[in-house]
């Protein structure tokens, strides 16, 4: 898959090529690694520009250091391993790589707690 990820639909059609992965429950929940229940690309509060990717905290200030005009955090998403992501990077290679390292990295957790109701 090549050119840019310039809307959510390409962005998370993307991820959605990525083994064991779909849509979670709800239409804004996101992508998620089905075999943890846990999504590692989402809409999140800025749908409008960005996008969110879950990834370890220090990869997050990299990114923020080496390319602030596409990856980014509002106070919201702060302390969290949360980063936005522009839809209008320049780089849409290296956001890919972003997305598949968050993936990777929402695969290594463990599996979602179900609640006992």
């Amino acid at each position: 898959m090549t050119g840019p990820l310039d809307t959510w639909d390409k962005a998370a059609a993307f991820a959605l090529t990525l083994s064991d992965t779909a849509y979670g429950a709800g239409e804004k929940s996101g992508v998620i690694v089905t075999t943890n229940g846990r999504a590692f690309m989402f809409p999140g509060r800025e749908a409008a520009t960005s996008f969110v990717v879950t990834i370890d905290l220090d990869t997050i200030e990299m990114l923020k250091e080496t390319e602030p005009e596409t990856y980014w955090q509002s106070k919201h998403y702060q302390n969290w391993p949360g980063i936005l992501i522009r839809y209008d990077s320049p780089d849409p290679e290296r956001v890919r790589h972003v997305i598949e390292m968050g993936y990777e990295y929402t695969r290594a957790k463990k599996p979602v707690r179900k609640r006992k109701t």
